[in-house]
């Protein structure tokens, strides 16, 4: 329950005459409270909903999803964002005009949407979230693929929808939903180039003649226990849990529903400690950045959202790679888990932990991959999924296809389904075009932490002292607090001087692992 209402809500609105600008953010607010009705509905999925109630809730969703759409693209919405963007009063208002700047933006985009089709990719990508589970729990692919070609066949029709003559790739309409402003020949660059510089790095430290132990990560704890800590360590950081909540799911997320209601999952395993750890730590930075917005002021407007989820993983790659894979952080976190879960890592040194913290091994699973492996595993889903949706790769023969990328990109051979073309939940989403914000993300969040450190001199004191206030103060400032009154490129630019490139992430990546494996 909130405690005091937003200052644009009903009550005080209904105070004064309201204009059309007025009245549209009250359309906003209000239908903003049924789309968060669907984000606890979907956090429920992931957490707590029985087997059998999956199909009443991909009604309840794909219900919710076709009201949401409607009242978004309503005669009434469109003709008082008219009546807005013409109002003279608000000229010289930056904050309205940005605002209606990205309303205008998602209005055209929605209007572009049969409202039939939103109902049906909700129920369906409902359902197919289910399946996949259930898939990837028996590691039996065919028993997810009618669903994925169902899901695929539905984000091509989305794709055709919103797809311009100027503007004609499907790919690109479906990646502009995630990183707007994005196209695909852009990324290409950037992961070739990406591609050329990590090649020769990771060649360098897995061959080199010393090695890290990765010991560490085979340590028994105690599941109960590694909750405890992992809350303790998201409270330490930042997160408000009395604005929010830590659970576990299959494939740890953030949902952002409201103000005052931010859900976090992670996952766990009794020899998986560090992984855990840097899990909860990834969806923390989520956490924070949705908890940073100013949602109470702005709810269902842009100032109030995210600008991109390339800069939304850029605040979770951070705190999990930038922090947590740092030897400052350790020096805190070490003894502070020693002590929790002794005798378990009694033995265990700050050196090793750093180490095995930044252990370059290609794995077959993403979630678990180092920094340097990470972004080839974002290229394959990039470059299988393009292909997916153009018909060039049948979704029967995406297990092969997969398999042989893995082999050629990572030297590895994929024994299964679950660690191969299942892993992951984004394509039962519906989320073709959501994989690229990850590689975006690293590098934003390395750029974003090169300034941080001129801007922030103490700031390794202030970690290895276990006090984050610092940082996420200058998150909050930086980032958080603007929303979406900025377009990604320009927040990047706004806060680090320099527009994006791949310098600072390799620089850093550099910087860090080769000292680690010189002989």
């Amino acid at each position: 329950m909130w405690t005091k209402h937003p200052p644009n809500c009903m009550s005080e609105r209904e105070s004064k005459p309201r204009g059309p600008y007025d009245e549209l953010r009250a359309e906003l607010r209000e239908t903003d409270l049924f789309a968060s009705i669907g984000a606890v509905l979907s956090w429920d999925q992931e957490t707590m909903l029985p087997d059998r109630g999956t199909g009443l809730r991909a009604e309840q969703l794909a219900l919710l999803s076709q009201v949401v759409h409607e009242r978004r693209t309503s005669e009434r919405f469109g003709a008082l964002l008219a009546e807005s963007e013409a109002d003279e009063s608000l000229r010289d208002d930056e904050l309205a005009r940005a605002n209606l700047r990205e309303i205008r933006r998602s209005y055209d985009q929605a209007i572009k949407l049969p409202s039939s089709l939103v109902r049906e990719i909700a129920e369906t990508t409902t359902l197919s979230i289910h399946a996949w589970r259930g898939a990837r729990e028996k590691s039996d692919f065919s028993a997810f693929a009618p669903w994925l070609e169902k899901v695929v066949g539905l984000d091509r029709a989305k794709a055709e929808c919103l797809a311009t003559e100027d503007a004609p790739d499907l790919y690109d309409a479906l990646l502009d939903q995630y990183e707007p402003g994005a196209d695909t020949a852009e990324l290409v660059a950037v992961f070739t180039d990406l591609r050329k510089r990590l090649a020769p790095l990771i060649h360098d430290v897995t061959g080199a003649a010393r090695q890290r132990s990765d010991r560490v990560h085979r340590i028994e704890v105690p599941i109960e226990a590694q909750k405890a800590f992992n809350a303790k360590v998201a409270a330490r950081v930042g997160f408000d849990f009395e604005a929010g909540r830590l659970d576990t799911s299959t494939h740890p997320f953030c949902q952002g529903v409201g103000p005052g209601d931010t859900r976090l999952t992670t996952r766990y395993r009794e020899d998986g400690f560090f992984d855990a750890l840097s899990s909860t730590l990834h969806e923390t930075g989520h956490g924070l950045y949705e908890q940073g917005l100013p949602k109470d002021r702005y709810l269902g407007e842009p100032l109030g959202d995210p600008v991109s989820l390339g800069i939304h993983e850029s605040q979770s790659r951070l705190w999990e790679n930038l922090v947590g894979r740092s030897r400052e952080f350790w020096k805190w976190a070490l003894p502070e888990a020693q002590r929790e879960f002794s005798p378990a890592l009694d033995d265990v040194a700050l050196e090793e932990v750093y180490g095995a913290m930044n252990l370059v091994q290609p794995n077959l699973i993403r979630v678990d991959s180092d920094e340097a492996t990470y972004n080839l595993h974002i290229m394959l889903r990039f470059d299988l999924e393009r292909a997916m949706l153009s018909g060039d790769l049948a979704v029967a023969d995406l297990p092969a296809a997969w398999n042989d990328r893995i082999k050629t990109d990572l030297g590895l051979d994929v024994p299964d389904d679950r660690r191969g073309c299942l892993q992951d939940v984004h394509w039962s989403m519906g989320s073709i075009g959501y994989f690229p914000t990850y590689t975006l993300g690293n590098l934003y969040a390395a750029q974003l932490w090169l300034r941080i450190q001129s801007d922030l001199p103490d700031l390794p004191d202030s970690i290895a002292a276990g006090d984050f206030t610092p940082l996420l103060a200058w998150l909050r400032r930086e980032i958080h607090v603007h929303g979406r009154r900025y377009t990604a490129p320009e927040l990047c630019e706004r806060a680090t001087g320099a527009p994006l490139s791949a310098d600072a992430f390799m620089n850093s990546l550099e910087g860090k692992l080769r000292p680690l494996y010189a002989a």
